[in-house]
């Protein structure tokens, strides 16, 4: 059985902003035993990969169901797991749990924020670089998106500011499967010890590409520590400085969306649900895949062929015990 609360087809994909088109993604990488070919790289990667997740569970016959959501997962008797939706309760012996993060975005706290009288939104929100035509618009974040945004933004608003906790690190070469394997393992050392997941892009840097070089060199991509307090009208400094702002765009990332879990007691002392591969070590018939080193297509299909294997074998073994 196969749940999701989505409205169609395409995970986080299908939300992604309009002008983030095929082309312009990091990559995607092909789902097993279907490859996605001559997409048109001009295309909205919301629809180019939506389209393909709906081809595939087409041809593979998976019948999803959806919208459903998964309200919580608790132990229910015979050692089964009581999945309580909006569409009733299942009973499983085994549950691979491939939420991912979209659905948690991570908005940060800084002193003043609630008195800001300009907009406020996160990435989740995007929508593309028009709306902030003639704004000043501080961008918050050093990933991928905010990058993205910035270059996006810049020619369309007033005038634009980056901040970031930490200088970002640029990427020189090829982001090639040596390299894919080298930051999933980073990113797996801490799930291995209970602690909350980084993201991958977080350990693998920012490629410097043609777009980016080109915003180095304009000034657009002028980074600047983070503000220390938010003010009606902007952001300001310890040291006096401040910038004015009609709008705040926190590219700040996602957390894992695993709220659910919680009647289970999965989650260690350090915050984080620890894991052997795929498995929850408090609770071996649950597997994480969108977790920590699965949360990005680097991973995704490494881990859930783990973790299906990992579960034939729970089963088998429960199976023997019966006989």
């Amino acid at each position: 059985m196969v749940l999701d609360h989505s409205p169609g087809p395409g995970g986080a994909w299908q939300f992604r902003w309009p002008t983030l088109t095929y082309g312009r993604v990091h990559g995607m990488h092909a789902l097993p035993g279907m490859e996605l070919t001559g997409a048109d790289p001009s295309r909205p990667s919301a629809q180019v990969v939506s389209e393909y997740f709906a081809a595939y569970e087409r041809a593979f016959d998976l019948r999803v169901r959806r919208p459903v959501d998964v309200r919580a997962v608790r132990d229910g008797a015979g050692g089964r797991l009581l999945v309580e939706t909006s569409a009733g309760t299942w009973a499983a012996r085994a549950l691979i749990n491939a939420t991912g993060t979209w659905d948690r975005p991570f908005w940060p706290r800084y002193p003043g924020q609630e008195t800001f009288r300009g907009r406020q939104l996160h990435t989740a929100q995007y929508a593309g670089p028009q709306e902030f035509a003639g704004q000043r618009v501080v961008v918050v974040g050093g990933g991928a998106s905010g990058t993205q945004h910035l270059l996006e933004i810049a020619p369309h608003a007033a005038a634009t500011t980056w901040v970031t906790r930490r200088p970002p690190v640029f990427r020189e070469g090829p982001f090639d499967e040596d390299a894919g394997r080298a930051a999933v393992a980073l990113v797996e050392e801490r799930v291995r010890r209970g602690l909350p997941p980084k993201s991958v892009v977080s350990v693998t840097g920012l490629p410097l590409n043609d777009a980016i070089r080109a915003g180095l060199d304009s000034g657009v991509l002028d980074r600047q520590p983070m503000f220390d307090r938010i003010t009606p009208d902007g952001v300001a400094w310890a040291d006096g400085r401040r910038v004015a702002a009609d709008v705040i765009l926190w590219a700040t990332g996602f957390r894992a969306a695993i709220d659910h879990l919680a009647p289970l007691r999965l989650r260690e002392p350090g915050g984080g649900i620890r894991l052997d591969g795929t498995r929850a070590v408090a609770d071996p018939r649950v597997h994480l895949v969108g977790y920590g080193p699965s949360a990005s297509t680097i991973g995704a299909n490494r881990a859930g062929r783990a973790a299906v294997r990992d579960i034939r074998r729970l089963l088998a073994g429960e199976e023997r015990a019966a006989a």
